[in-house]
């Protein structure tokens, strides 16, 4: 009797499944669905990028496939990527619900809020806020170049010897960021910006990762002591960060005369008197960690993969360095205006962020209504996976889809030019947030460094490994760099 009924339950489950697993009329093809965990094997758990582009080939541009019981549409290439995030834009904004990551950020912050009336105010209140802050203006630059400082002291202790870049790139990132957040900056030895990147380091590596996936997959296995546990842990420790923070603000801040994002919040608090559900102090903590972590990781490690591949291609740091010196001449330090005058420093800096890549698969999206998308039906609440690695290196875009080369973004006048397929930032509303911010960094530090510095590839450090490390950012492979001085 006893086994009959676990037969007839499993029974009952595998139907439920079956059923709820089923493609809806005319939802884009895919491969065939396994209980319980739906697709998961059809992806490399090491590398999901590399099922992705393997189901591209099989069934096309658009396609579908299951996380557990929930259908995602993988969407690929340019022009189905601009459908739905430049044209249909509102039809494929939302953010999905329910998922690993929204239960690691206890579902706060920006990044991962549903699209609506509280995302639009959160957004338009982190932009007009880092606005204020000097985005955009040389009070920005300044704090750029400060930190900047800091790197060179740590290069220079190391020049004729070779060095390790992770960490210092890491921290300096973090450090700016955390001067527009907190009014704070921290020495690259402390230990709060240690702990703070070494728990984003941890759980971008986790959050697109093989256990996510089974977290996702298979709700029963949530509250089992696995790998994905040490993701709550690390989130926890932040959050008790950034609450010690916040609770120092609170005691040394003037009402009315903010230093930074925290008190510019505060004030903002008080003047909707508490009433407002977009705005509290529990939601403070996430949007502090939301903003730092999207301008420390993907910053830091765009920076590292530019130097990597700068180091082993010294004809394009030379190039760059001759155009550096043309045009700053006997200026004091570079301005982000300069860019304008530096096509060939603009076309490598732009190389870089399309060949690393640094979030290859976005942050997942989903549909906000039932829409249509290059001729499918797609019901509401969909989830959207927006492959961006297939339109940074889509062939018939680029000159030079699959190498590293600055002439993807050069006329025949040697002019810079930006393809409409450079989208590492993502398109549309849910556009990255920083990506002023980044661009700004990017430019400063790297013109700043190889103005000063010459980098190589250390002679015992055997053929450099471009294979980056997968996580919801690409992170490239830990490498050394020798350190000159120019002359």
């Amino acid at each position: 009797m006893f086994l009959s009924l676990v037969l007839l339950w499993i029974c009952v489950c595998f139907l439920v499944f079956h059923l709820k697993s089923r493609r809806p009329k005319n939802f884009p093809p895919g491969p065939h669905v396994l209980p319980v965990i739906g697709n998961v094997l059809h992806m490399s758990l090491e590398n999901p990028l590399k099922g992705l582009e393997k189901l591209r080939k099989s069934y096309g541009d658009v396609y579908s496939l299951f996380i557990g019981s929930k259908p995602a549409v993988v969407i690929n290439g340019l022009k189905a990527i601009k459908e739905a995030m430049v044209i249909k834009a509102a039809d494929f904004a939302g953010r999905p619900q329910g998922l690993f990551i929204n239960d690691v950020t206890q579902k706060k912050g920006v990044i991962l809020e549903d699209y609506g009336a509280r995302w639009r105010d959160l957004r338009r209140f982190a932009l007009m806020t880092l606005r204020n802050f000097g985005l955009g203006k040389n009070s920005m630059e300044d704090r750029i170049h400060g930190e900047i400082q800091y790197i060179i002291k740590a290069l220079e202790k190391s020049i004729g010897k070779t060095l390790s870049p992770q960490v210092m790139f890491h921290n300096a990132a973090s450090n700016i960021i955390c001067q527009v957040l907190f009014g704070t900056r921290y020495e690259y030895d402390d230990k709060v910006i240690k702990v703070i990147v070494k728990c984003f380091t941890e759980n971008a590596k986790l959050a697109n990762g093989p256990w996510a996936m089974l977290y996702d997959s298979v709700p029963l296995i949530r509250k089992l002591p696995l790998p994905f546990r040490k993701a709550f842990k690390n989130a926890e420790i932040c959050t008790n960060l950034i609450s010690d923070e916040l609770a120092e603000h609170k005691k040394t801040r003037v009402p009315g005369q903010p230093r930074d994002f925290v008190d510019c919040y505060l004030d903002e608090l008080e003047k909707r008197g508490g009433d407002d559900s977009s705005f509290s102090e529990d939601q403070l903590v996430l949007y502090a960690l939301d903003l730092h972590f999207a301008g420390t990781d993907t910053t830091s490690n765009t920076l590292l993969t530019g130097f990597l591949y700068l180091i082993n291609h010294p004809h394009i740091q030379e190039r760059c360095q001759q155009e550096i010196d043309q045009v700053l001449e006997e200026k004091d330090q570079a301005s982000f205006e300069d860019r304008n005058n530096m096509p060939y420093m603009q076309a490598v800096i732009h190389e870089v962020q399309r060949i690393s890549n640094t979030v290859p698969l976005s942050v997942f999206h989903s549909t906000t209504k039932d829409t249509e998308l290059m001729g499918y039906s797609i019901p509401k609440g969909t989830m959207i996976i927006e492959n961006l690695t297939s339109v940074l290196n889509e062939e018939g875009q680029w000159k030079f889809p699959h190498e590293f080369n600055p002439e993807n973004f050069l006329n025949d006048q040697g002019e810079f030019v930006k393809p409409e397929a450079f989208m590492p930032f993502s398109a549309g509303p849910r556009m990255c947030l920083g990506e002023g911010l980044a661009r700004m960094e990017l430019f400063l530090i790297m013109v700043t460094l190889l103005r000063k510095f010459k980098f190589i590839w250390p002679e015992d450090a055997g053929e450099p490994d471009y294979t980056p490390v997968y996580g919801v950012t690409l992170t490239p492979k830990p490498y050394h760099m020798k350190i000159e001085l120019r002359t």
